[in-house]
């Protein structure tokens, strides 16, 4: 598939009409009559969702189903408002406009809602690990999906792609891995990027956890189209649209000159803002996880976040 892309100048954003006619240059007239689920992130990521839900049902109009799963990995199932106000912006929309277009959460908990693609095997997880593998990973790791990205026709993967603390770089294939996966691949991928350290990842495109994340993804059946965002506050300034591995890696590569700041020397103390987007200290943790390589040994990082009053809703 053919890379389309547009980059904004630097320190410029995309207008709409930009990005409306990138996504029509992109992807006009190629589901014709076909299921379509379209994987997007929670309210933890930052984009302009509300525009681009509109611009893709446009897009996608002669699509014979059209649906956009949340890809939670573990994080909290959305409620129908919740939902609602994430995507579409309008109840009154979602009940008129919109009421054809499904909007679903993953569910990573319920067996019933999973189909397994495979195993990775010890020698494929000590291969893709290297000198990072240790004995406390899983002696196998089953590959569980969602099943409805085995029930449609084709998958498309909107969302941005920001510097990562555990898989190097966001975006991508980690909409399926842990996005839709079952808990094996989210706690594996997990705890492997826990043994690289955060300062040997972040802002990395070739790291162990994305190996792996690719290893199952080449699993799946069902073809994937990528949309990669570069965000710029709540804005684009980047929107690739390719196979799920040439856009991400065209993505990644403007989301390390758009969101690395490179500093003379590491500082003593650092004052890192939480925003109300993370409401647990789960996810809030990345106000201290983004800064670590810019942190002088010794020094100190204090995450500054007054709404925060519980430390995971899922995970205790």
């Amino acid at each position: 598939m053919t890379l389309i892309e547009n980059q904004a100048s630097s320190g410029a954003i995309l207008s709409n009409e930009t990005i409306w006619q990138t996504l029509h240059d992109g992807l006009e007239g190629q589901f014709r009559d076909q299921r379509v689920l379209v994987l997007i992130p929670d309210h933890t990521r930052s984009l302009p969702l509300p525009f681009l839900f509109r611009a893709l049902v446009e897009v996608l109009h002669d699509a014979r189903q059209l649906d956009f799963m949340v890809a939670l990995g573990t994080h909290p199932p959305l409620s129908e408002p919740q939902l609602c106000n994430l995507v579409v912006g309008s109840p009154g929309e979602r009940e008129s406009t919109f009421g054809h277009i499904g909007l679903l959460n993953h569910a990573w908990d319920k067996p019933s809602a999973l189909a397994t693609l495979g195993t990775m095997e010890q020698d494929e997880i000590k291969q893709i690990s290297g000198a990072h593998w240790h004995e406390s990973l899983p002696d196998r790791v089953e590959i569980r999906l969602n099943k409805a990205a085995l029930e449609c026709d084709h998958i498309i993967i909107l969302g941005p792609s920001f510097p990562h603390e555990v898989a190097g770089f966001s975006g991508g294939a980690k909409y399926l891995f842990p996005g839709i996966s079952g808990a094996e691949m989210i706690n594996a991928t997990h705890w492997l990027g826990a043994l690289a350290g955060v300062i040997g990842t972040i802002g990395i495109k070739d790291t162990p956890v994305r190996s792996m994340i690719h290893a199952a993804a080449q699993r799946l059946k069902t073809p994937v189209t990528l949309i990669a965002l570069t965000v710029q506050g709540r804005d684009l300034a980047g929107l690739f649209i390719g196979d799920m591995y040439t856009a991400w890696s065209a993505a990644a590569d403007f989301s390390a000159q758009r969101h690395i700041l490179w500093c003379n020397k590491p500082f003593q103390r650092v004052l890192s803002c939480a925003p109300p987007m993370y409401d647990e200290l789960w996810t809030a943790a990345k106000a201290m996880y983004k800064l670590e390589p810019a942190v002088a040994n010794g020094g100190e990082v204090i995450i500054y976040a007054p709404h925060l009053d519980v430390v995971s809703h899922v995970h205790g």
